[in-house]
Order: structure tokens, then sequence, then C-alpha cells
């Protein structure tokens, strides 16, 4: 027996990508680990790809281009990531400490 296939409602995808969006603003703006700052920013860049889709859904003719805008989104976050990571464990090395109050200029 093949699964149903529910529509999800467009608001409350909405919804969710707005929830996501808040979430990771919060962890971006408050928390003081550089891991926790960067899973943050992903978790907003997340939050936009769900935007993205369900706005690609909608109007008279659905198109892809959003969900193809998403998909370079996420190379881009993919990549972001990686260099992220890079310059973290390069001040980590230099410093010890990962945390964001700890990266003073004045302090190299």
């Amino acid at each position: 027996m093949a699964p149903a296939n529910f529509p999800i409602p467009t608001g409350s995808l909405l919804a969710l990508g707005v929830l996501l969006f808040c979430i990771g603003l919060y962890g971006a703006l408050t928390k003081r680990n550089l891991i926790i700052v960067l899973v943050s920013i992903e978790l907003m860049l997340n939050a936009a790809n769900i935007n993205l889709v369900t706005f690609s859904r909608l109007g008279v003719a659905p198109s892809l281009s959003g969900q193809v805008f998403s998909l370079f989104t996420i190379t881009v976050a993919a990549a972001e990531i990686a260099v992220g990571l890079a310059l973290l464990i390069a001040v980590f090395r230099l410093r010890r400490t990962s945390e964001v109050q700890d990266l003073n200029v004045h302090k190299w």
C-alpha cells in the first residue's frame, strides 16, 4: 500500500522557516562559541531554503526556479562552512580558544 500524499499547507511551511530562522538568529547573536555561531548561520540559511522552495510552489504555474536557487544556496553554504571551520581551526591553533569574545584584534 502506497503512502498517502498529503500536501503541507503553505502557512505551516512559512512558519517553520520563520521559526528556524529565529532560532538561528538567536544562536548567532547570543552564543559565545564559534562553532555554535557557524551552526546557527547554517540554520538560518536552511530556513531561507525552506522559504525558497515554499514560494516556488505558489503561483499560477509553479516552477523549479526556487528549488534550483535553493540548490545553489546549499552549495554556497557548504563552502561557507568549510572556510569557516578552516578559519576556526587557524584561530584555535593561535589563541587556544574558540570563544567569540576572545577574538580581539589588539591581542595578536
